[in-house]
């Protein structure tokens, strides 16, 4: 089983540089330019030392966070690459990324945030939401990303045509974001059941987070949906796993724990050939306790 950490470190010296749009705007353009030039070589440098931090503590997998190229798409101070001073050097050391990942086999993938919604009834928030996954499918080209996962959105009163939306902007969507997006069961809206059927019917990868799947059962067991949820994809399946923060009896079981009960890792997950996203407050500190975990055979 593939372990993966999650963006960003608890205790290890690696940063991600992020800045806001209302600072950027109180710069002048070639300042504007220069800074954000500087940090996206930076967070070029800091992948590069989360993927060796990797290799070298046996974590196979690592989720880029999705504002490597901090507001590269907003309305006002939004960029393109080749706007910035230095942009083939940037470029080239994303590259240099992706050729690390491919020799030590260290997958990697995005997950946007939470505004990107394909199946909004809203064509201006589709349209944001396309132009955010064509940025990160580009630099997912780079660093040899295989995966942009999403969230199907929201209901908005009809859950059927909802999907129904979703399921045409999918089909329209350019081949580099058609080629690595996955749909995710949340805990508050699309359960596995309400997902699987799309998933099957147009070979879109379901990424199953069984955390979110126990706090919103949906009459499908864990194996069922292990099965199904695995059949979706056509390489290495990517899951999630999380504990809940107090308990399954806590007030808010979708909390998330620093660690990993090794009680929530499903049997079912143990003898598949699976990528499995470490989602917990402690980072590659929970990361690695439960890679210790599975090496000792419990």
């Amino acid at each position: 089983m593939r372990l993966g950490l999650c963006c960003i470190f608890r205790e290890e010296p690696i940063k991600f540089r992020r800045t806001t749009a209302a600072y950027l705007a109180r710069q002048a353009p070639a300042d504007r330019r220069q800074y954000l030039a500087d940090i996206a070589g930076a967070n070029a440098a800091a992948l590069k030392a989360a993927l060796v931090y990797c290799r070298e503590n046996g974590i196979g997998a690592f989720r880029i966070n999705s504002q490597i190229l901090p507001l590269k798409t907003h309305p006002a101070v939004g960029y393109d690459i080749t706007d910035l001073p230095g942009h083939a050097d940037i470029r080239a050391g994303f590259e240099a990324c992706g050729r690390f990942s491919r020799r030590h086999d260290i997958r990697t993938s995005f997950h946007p945030d939470q505004f990107i919604v394909l199946s909004s009834p809203n064509p201006d928030v589709v349209r944001r939401s396309i132009a955010d996954l064509a940025y990160q499918a580009e630099v997912a080209e780079w660093v040899n990303a295989d995966v942009i996962n999403i969230h199907a959105g929201g209901a908005y009163g009809d859950k059927a045509a909802a999907l129904r939306r979703l399921e045409v902007v999918v089909e329209r969507l350019p081949p580099a974001i058609r080629s690595r997006l996955t749909l995710e069961n949340d805990d508050r809206t699309y359960t596995p059941r309400d997902l699987l059927p799309l998933c099957e019917q147009i070979g879109i990868p379901l990424v199953y987070d069984v955390h979110h799947h126990r706090c919103r059962p949906d009459g499908l067991s864990v194996a069922d949906v292990t099965a199904r949820a695995a059949a979706t994809w056509d390489r290495e399946p990517l899951f999630h796993l999380s504990s809940p923060l107090e308990g399954w009896k806590g007030a808010k079981p979708a909390r998330h724990h620093d660690y990993i009960d090794p009680a929530d890792l499903p049997v079912e997950w143990l003898n598949l050939e699976l990528t499995v996203d470490v989602e917990a407050k402690a980072k590659e500190l929970a990361v690695k306790a439960l890679r210790a975990y599975l090496d000792a055979g419990r």
